[in-house]
């Protein structure tokens, strides 16, 4: 065996770099990018993010108990790693980004327009953690651009090209490998 014991540490990659956007009106509308994202239960559906306790968002999520998940693409990876690094106590990350707050259906954070699928959740429980708390988020629903809806009514993200992170580094997506099951479908007979 040729492997290499590292420390313990984060190690599942590459994960989804979305852009959470917080807060109840505009003037405290806020992006935060995140890479600690993920889904957590079907039936409910929920889902899950991780906040360093010193981030500005963190105290907005706190406060209001709601945010939005805004799935991430190419043409916006600038902004993605730009509300990533810049505080959004010193600067309007929408105004910054030219970005477009659209009015939720349930809550009271914006959907941000130029995100392909936009994610409505509410807070049902946090958990203090070590560097990142959790915030466990019951998902109330979810926008999609309708040019990624197919005929069935079931999403095709793949042609929004989606972005994600792993170890410092942002990538686009890769091609399509399978589908769910693939390795076990009974072939057709000819």
């Amino acid at each position: 065996m040729n492997k290499e014991l590292w420390p313990a540490g984060n190690m599942l990659f590459p994960a989804p770099a979305v852009m959470v956007s917080c807060g109840s009106q505009p003037d405290n509308y806020n992006i935060i990018t995140i890479a600690w994202a993920g889904n957590i239960c079907s039936e409910p559906a929920m889902t899950s993010i991780s906040i360093r306790p010193q981030r500005h968002s963190y105290e907005l999520i706190k406060r209001t108990k709601e945010f939005v998940i805004n799935l991430t693409t190419e043409r916006l990876a600038f902004a993605t790693d730009f509300c990533g690094v810049k505080s959004g106590r010193e600067i309007n990350k929408f105004e910054r980004l030219k970005l477009t707050p659209v009015k939720a259906k349930f809550v009271a954070a914006p959907l941000i327009k130029e995100s392909p699928a936009n994610i409505e959740c509410q807070v049902v429980e946090i958990k203090h953690l070590g560097s990142h708390d959790i915030f466990l988020a019951k998902v109330l629903g979810i926008h999609a651009d309708k040019e990624y809806i197919k005929p069935d009514g079931s999403f095709d993200l793949r042609q929004a090209g989606l972005i994600c992170y792993s170890h410092g580094n942002y990538y686009a997506l890769g091609k399509h490998l399978g589908h769910f099951g693939f390795s076990v479908r009974k072939k057709k007979r000819k």
